[in-house]
């Protein structure tokens, strides 16, 4: 039996989850499509493995610099562990996100999705250019 399952039946056991719970993580990593005993250098090559934003702004003046670099594999991981958490914590983490403004709704978060926006991701290059800053967001 791996962990992570066994985590789950310790969760259901600990009544810290119920059965349909249960059943819906183990459905979860069943189908995860990047287990844990897989290399990070078995990927394609020319298949991009981060995600890069960069931005130049000038601020009253002062330049400055943001160079953020997000492996995709964090993404996938983010995804997947968020198939872990179960349905009242998602439902109130989404009306705290309702309420801070942003209309994002986690349940709707699958793994299937973000492999195919992973996918095209590497086609991807955006570049903003203002008078006060300058952003590009692209895969490498």
């Amino acid at each position: 039996m791996n962990e992570q399952r066994k985590d789950v039946l310790d969760m259901l056991v600990e009544g810290k989850i119920t059965a349909e719970e249960a059943e819906r993580l183990i459905a979860a990593l069943e189908r995860d499509p990047y287990p844990a005993t897989s290399s990070p250098d078995a990927r394609p090559k020319g298949k991009a493995k981060y995600l890069r934003l960069i931005a130049h702004t000038f601020d009253e003046g002062e330049p400055g610099r943001i160079d953020v670099r997000v492996p995709l594999q964090l993404l996938r991981a983010g995804v997947q562990l968020a198939a872990l958490i179960p349905p009242r914590a998602l439902e109130r983490a989404n009306a705290e996100l309702d309420r801070s403004g942003v209309p994002f709704d986690l349940t709707q978060l699958k793994p299937e999705h973000l492999e195919a926006l992973v996918e095209h991701l590497d086609e991807v290059t955006l570049e903003v250019d203002q008078p006060d800053a300058k952003i590009r967001v692209y895969c490498e």
